[in-house]
């Protein structure tokens, strides 16, 4: 089984925690306008391997160890939880001419 990296984690856990924030804010206030994430730079997002969020406390003693591997996430990336409960990104146009999502209840 291939081994994914700590950031390739991290960028899953804050769009899983992004995507439950997303959905709860929208199904009560359909076309309200969307709400940023709140990341925190030492703070630490995981996505487990039992599918459940996590977050953690980052400290600067092994900064350099959590980067090696590591992957910015490219701007223009959303991300989502699937049907089958599973944390799904994709890169590529999100949203309609006129600035609504375009994946969103018509």
């Amino acid at each position: 089984m291939k081994s994914i990296s700590m950031k390739a984690r991290l960028a899953k856990t804050w769009l899983t925690m992004a995507v439950v924030a997303a959905s709860t804010t929208s199904a009560t206030a359909q076309g309200a306008a969307p709400t940023p994430w709140e990341l925190k730079p030492d703070m630490a997002y995981a996505y487990g391997k039992d599918g459940k969020t996590l977050s953690y406390k980052m400290g600067t003693n092994n900064a350099g160890t959590l980067l090696k591997g590591a992957k910015k996430v490219p701007k223009g990336t959303l991300f989502f939880v699937g049907e089958n409960g599973q944390l799904y990104s994709r890169t590529g146009p999100y949203l309609e001419d006129d600035g609504r999502f375009k994946f969103g209840a018509n």
